[in-house]
């Protein structure tokens, strides 16, 4: 029951990060918006630079780990947080002084990333003390506090730097609640425990966060190649809105499942069984690719009535342009990020994993570049990085395929096929209200059909 409940804590993060970025849009001017998209996208990568890589190690070390030693790799990891933290500022001060963007808003989004970073690592670290529930409730009152404090900074002041002023209080919100709520039990070790903890982390961490860091790379260079053509302008302002809506329902969808999931699958390769391992990793893949067809096949469906109500007027055009692109490119980035890493990340095969990113990258940018360059549309250049990031899929599957943890191809087609039905609904009307009505159930039956059929809902409910 706690897994239904953390699922669902998720889904809840995913509407308030979608609601808060229709808000946002409404109350900031275009130009406002542009740039408070910009600075929340360079935060997102800053926090993923610094932080992401102790996210990730703790993550593959904790989980394995038996309680004595728990307690001492929390304590190396948040002490290892802080001095993330201190870099962070020190470097990123420096390096504000060439940025575009107003100090107010560089300053902010420095803010930012470090309070993110800092709560993620805590909140990972109260997950991994087997507190799924508590975890759970934290970040959705994170998501909560988020959406309220930014809505109401925009709405007060109309600027950039109000909302992320919101952004930062709502981080800030998080971590007192985690603190205030439960405290991880930490064992304080020795300078030199905590340097030798250290090292196993970076050896691993570092390589896997530059991993990350790439592909988060990928998105905020194809909006800076996309955005210098159309400018600071209603069409710009669609397509921005386009890129931060479409990424959250995959990323908190993803994020849900390796919550739920990714803790027993580690625990499985380090100590069950071969065959063990493999139907753990197996029914990991299966919930990860049949719910996210699900998902593209919901947001092609539904995400452009919900626009027509929602977007700007002077940005609608751009959002509609580009939407199923943009959820067709996330679609695949997301599984590039995130399936595809499972094994490598088992395997701790770090490297791999940079060099994967670093291929998607220089694919990306290389193709995006001459679709703009050759005056083709934004939605041309959207489909132009997603043929690269299936390109880089097809030649990174290596590792999984050796694996052998093969999911069951016909509930794959069956995810496919209700995907595609649940897509299709978006070329019917939404009006009269029955239509919509009529929408919405059909989408639900077709969504039902496959949870029951990948015994999702159970498997969500094992511990």
């Amino acid at each position: 029951m706690t897994r239904l409940l953390a699922m669902a804590g998720y889904v809840y993060q995913s509407a308030a990060a979608i609601v808060l970025i229709f808000a946002i849009s409404h109350l900031l001017p275009a130009a406002d918006y542009t740039n408070f998209s910009l600075a929340l996208a360079s935060s997102q990568l800053l926090c993923v630079l610094m932080f992401e890589w102790l996210q990730l190690a703790g993550l593959r070390f904790l989980a394995a780990a038996k309680e004595d030693e728990a307690a001492r790799l929390r304590w190396s990891l948040l002490a290892a947080g802080l001095s993330s933290a201190g870099a962070l500022v020190l470097v990123g001060s420096c390096a504000s002084l060439a940025s575009v963007l107003p100090t107010g808003i560089v300053a902010l989004g420095l803010g930012i990333s470090v309070l993110q970073g800092l709560t993620d690592l805590y909140f990972l670290s109260v997950r991994l003390s087997d507190r799924l529930g508590i975890a759970s409730f934290l970040l959705a009152f994170r998501a909560t506090a988020l959406l309220t404090a930014a809505a109401a900074g925009a709405a007060i002041s109309g600027t950039a730097e109000a909302a992320l002023l919101g952004v930062a209080a709502g981080h800030m919100l998080g971590l007192l609640a985690g603190l205030v709520v439960y405290r991880t039990p930490l064992e304080r070790a020795s300078l030199q425990t905590t340097l030798a903890d250290w090292k196993d982390f970076s050896r691993y961490g570092m390589l896997a966060a530059g991993a990350s860091v790439i592909h988060l790379s990928v998105p905020v260079l194809l909006r800076v190649i996309v955005i210098g053509r159309l400018g600071a302008t209603g069409a710009g302002a669609g397509f921005s809105i386009a890129l931060d809506l479409l990424q959250r329902p995959f990323w908190v969808l993803n994020a849900a499942i390796h919550t739920v999931s990714y803790p027993e699958v580690v625990n499985d390769f380090e100590h069950g069984t071969g065959t063990k391992s493999l139907q753990s990793a197996r029914r990991m893949f299966e919930f990860m690719i049949c719910t996210t067809l699900v998902l593209l096949g919901g947001l092609v469906g539904f995400i452009p009535d919900a626009a027509r109500i929602l977007v700007p007027r002077e940005s609608l055009d751009g959002f509609l342009a580009t939407a199923p692109a943009i959820a067709a490119f996330y679609f695949l980035h997301t599984h590039l990020q995130a399936t595809i890493a499972v094994v490598p990340h088992l395997e701790k095969l770090a490297t791999r994993l940079v060099l994967v990113a670093a291929g998607q990258l220089a694919l990306v940018v290389a193709l995006s570049l001459v679709a703009v360059s050759a005056g083709l549309s934004p939605r041309a250049a959207v489909g132009c990085a997603s043929l690269a990031t299936l390109a880089t899929i097809l030649v990174a599957l290596g590792p999984t395929l050796r694996f052998e943890a093969f999911p069951r191809w016909s509930l794959v087609m069956q995810a496919l096929v209700a995907a595609i039905l649940i897509g299709s609904l978006g070329s019917m009307p939404t009006e009269p209200a029955a239509w919509l009505a009529g929408k919405i159930m059909i989408a639900a039956l077709a969504t039902a059909i496959i949870a029951w059929r990948g015994d999702f809902l159970m498997l969500a409910r094992r511990g």
